[in-house]
């Protein structure tokens, strides 16, 4: 198990200095932050190339920590992405292989499941979810039921920002909740109460360790950046909707400058572990304008199994114990965040089933990647990296917005060439599609039979 060096430290502190640790019974365990965006493009940040973006903060995070090149969301589309997240499991496994539906009274992750919150509220943390959840609308399934102490935010995948209703699919619909009581804030930011809920969690519990599951419903649509960002943008020659979707990440990135600014206020960055990471690619939805983010170099956005909709920013910054300005292009996958935050606060998951493996050694050492093989499903498309190959079956291209059909039956592309995805190779390598497809089967029909199955 991975002891970090800011745990060592404060033992030896307490060995030989006892005197100035008396106030503390056992060393600090660190705070746990996920900043987890929506629907943000594979390179919508300064750091990761953005020649038209404006994101002092996030990019912040990187000079004070580690940034990834290669790293995986664990589906293109959102509630599916989070279960991988929260549970370190493939998504079909935790019980969520598509988006869970934004109505009341509609289940959504099966409760047996894991989460981050419930292994680390084992370990003495405080748990808490801000913003948005979409992986359940029932009392059971509800972020208080699945291991968070604390619970604020709208239950669906996406709201007004300022009315903070649901618009998108049936009657209009209210979606605004603390501690599973629905609540109201007409005409108040959705972003600025997320930093405000965030506050006061940490105001009140400084003294403990705690985890906060930052989920922010931007850049998701509906584009409401804050007008001077917008003025920004088009003041500049930005086209629409390029222009909305910035001003949106722009205001997010403020957001989270606040949020870290708080941390610093109460004396506790240091000892914070801050993850920032989008949960897949940009959206080319109608509701989206038909785009406004960007896959770079990169095929595909959110909804396709090509890099542009699963290849995403991903971040981890805790100073004074990680390295700071590292960039690592091993790959990495969100599924890896549990195990990674467990080994860093000594939460004990050895009786967990997980699909993701500990990022530590990779993080602190520059090891190798824990991954040969990764896996991901859609609908009736997936994918399924070995290496430098990558075999997409049924793939979808999303780049220019929703599309009706496939590419191909089979697309098997050599990432090492094609970073871009643009060259089927299927007919030349049939060796390699026949090895890809059988590891593949071998992989789904093992989920399947444990699909939904938890620890619990």
């Amino acid at each position: 198990m991975f002891v970090s060096r800011y745990l060592v430290y404060f033992l030896f502190v307490a060995i030989a200095f006892p005197g100035l640790c008396r106030p503390l019974a056992a060393a600090r365990k660190p705070n746990v932050i996920i900043i987890y965006t929506d629907d943000q493009g594979s390179i919508d940040l300064g750091c990761y190339g953005s020649p038209d973006l404006k994101t002092p903060h996030m990019d912040r995070l990187a000079d004070q920590g580690v940034r990834f090149t290669q790293f995986y969301a664990a589906a293109p589309v959102c509630s599916p992405s989070r279960a991988g997240l929260l549970t370190g499991r493939f998504p079909v496994r935790a019980g969520v292989p598509g988006n869970v539906s934004s109505k009341r009274g509609t289940p959504g992750m099966p409760t047996d499941q894991i989460t981050i919150a419930e292994a680390l509220r084992t370990a003495g943390y405080a748990t808490a979810h801000i913003g948005k959840w979409h992986l359940g609308y029932t009392d059971a399934t509800m972020p208080n039921g699945q291991g968070f102490d604390h619970s604020f935010g709208h239950m669906g995948g996406c709201i007004d920002n300022y009315s903070h209703f649901f618009y998108w699919n049936g009657p209009n619909r209210h979606d605004l909740w603390r501690q599973g009581k629905r609540t109201r804030a007409d005409g108040q930011y959705f972003p600025a109460l997320m930093v405000a809920e965030a506050s006061q969690f940490m105001e009140r519990h400084r003294e403990d360790p705690f985890f906060i599951y930052f989920a922010m419903n931007a850049p998701h649509y509906p584009y409401q950046g804050h007008p001077q960002w917008l003025r920004y943008y088009q003041q500049r020659g930005v086209p629409h909707p390029r222009t909305l979707y910035n001003a949106f990440v722009s205001t997010q990135d403020d957001y989270i400058g606040r949020l870290l600014a708080k941390l610093e206020q109460l004396g506790i960055r240091e000892e914070t572990i801050v993850i920032l990471q989008s949960d897949h690619g940009h959206s080319t939805e109608q509701r989206a304008h038909f785009g406004g983010g960007s896959a770079g170099p990169y095929r595909g956005a959110k909804f396709s199994l090509f890099e542009g909709g699963i290849r995403v920013p991903a971040i981890i910054s805790w100073p004074q114990q990680l390295p700071q300005g590292a960039v690592r292009n091993q790959i990495g996958h969100s599924c890896d965040w549990l195990p990674t935050i467990a080994a860093y606060c000594g939460a004990d998951i050895s009786q967990l089933d997980l699909d993701g493996t500990s990022l530590a050694e990779v993080i602190v050492d520059n090891s190798p990647s824990p991954h040969d093989v990764l896996h991901w499903t859609i609908g009736n498309s997936w994918a399924v990296r070995s290496g430098q190959w990558k075999l997409l079956s049924k793939p979808r291209d999303t780049s220019q917005g929703p599309t009706k059909g496939p590419v191909a039956p089979l697309f098997l592309v050599d990432l090492a060439d094609d970073l871009s995805e643009r060259k089927n190779l299927a007919e030349s390598h049939p060796q390699i599609v026949e090895r890809l497809a059988a590891l593949h089967e071998q992989w789904w029909q093992a989920a399947r039979n444990q699909e939904g199955k938890g620890g619990k």
